[in-house]
């Protein structure tokens, strides 16, 4: 194969992606413009009423979008305090070591595993738990969907994390030991400032993918309709209620699921260019 023609097929497979991302983005668009037509665009954000009866038929995103915001940054909170350990673990305490690549087998294997599963495991192991703590009388809810959605993201945010830790040059660190630093002033002082804002961007998009988890979350979080009043209490999120609703719905509540899948789309997009951005930006 030629250069020329060679070159020709890399540009045919980046204008394939290009072109699928626009048919996407027209596809939802075009779905979505019923439902904003009919009640408004900055009305149907601001709505948390989703009314299908005929005849009085009335949606809003709101309650949905609240919902996604409390899962996905609890769900950050919950893994932050795990995926960090476990990135210093493998990215600079044992770096190189046989137990740091299983672990990085592990996390890999995990980062693998389906949602479903995750949300099987929920149901049966942590939501009898939340239930038997007497936080919610059936164990579903915004709290067991969280803690499901942050372990989930755990091996995500702590791959990215652990892959900047390890950019953080040796001769720094070396000078540091040489000087009789310790090895978690090391950390404190030099990996962690250096690598700080590749970690935060890791976080970011650990935070777009959460945004757009589905079934473990759908399986927990108690499809209510409302804007919840604290995290004990069942909710909705984008990504739930376009796949307890989808399948049955047609017209104005059909238009109105692309809507918000429109807004999740949008939102998710938004969400990593700020993580990728903030990766470009420091030169990591």
């Amino acid at each position: 194969m030629s250069d020329k023609a060679f070159k020709t097929l890399l540009w045919f497979a980046a204008s394939i992606i290009l072109i699928i991302t626009g048919g996407m983005l027209y596809s939802l668009t075009s779905g979505a413009i019923p439902a904003f037509k009919q009640f408004g665009f900055f009305e149907f954000l601001s709505s948390s009423e989703w009314n299908p009866t005929e005849g009085s038929e009335k949606y809003g995103a709101l309650a949905f979008i609240i919902g996604t915001i409390i899962t996905s940054i609890l769900g950050i909170l919950f893994c932050l305090p795990f995926s960090l350990p476990v990135a210093l673990f493998i990215g600079e305490y044992f770096k190189g070591k046989k137990i740091a690549s299983l672990l990085g087998t592990i996390v890999d294997l995990l980062a693998g595993i389906p949602s479903i599963v995750y949300g099987l495991w929920g149901f049966y192991a942590l939501r009898p738990i939340i239930m038997s703590l007497g936080l919610s009388p059936q164990g579903f809810g915004i709290l067991t969907a969280s803690l499901v959605l942050g372990i989930m993201i755990i091996p995500y945010a702590a791959s990215l994390s652990a892959e900047f830790i390890r950019m953080v040059p040796n001769d720094l660190k070396e000078g540091a030991y040489s000087m009789g630093a310790t090895r978690a002033e090391v950390i404190q002082h030099i990996i962690l400032p250096i690598s700080g804002s590749g970690i935060f961007s890791s976080y970011i998009l650990a935070l777009g993918r959460a945004l757009g988890e589905t079934m473990a979350v759908t399986m927990l979080i108690g499809n209510a309709n409302g804007i919840p009043n604290s995290i004990f209490d069942t909710g909705n999120t984008m990504a739930s209620i376009i796949a307890n609703q989808f399948g049955e719905a047609y017209g104005l509540k059909l238009s109105s699921l692309i809507a918000v899948g429109l807004l999740l789309f949008l939102i998710t997009a938004i969400i990593n260019f700020i993580g990728k951005l903030i990766i470009k930006r420091n030169n990591l």
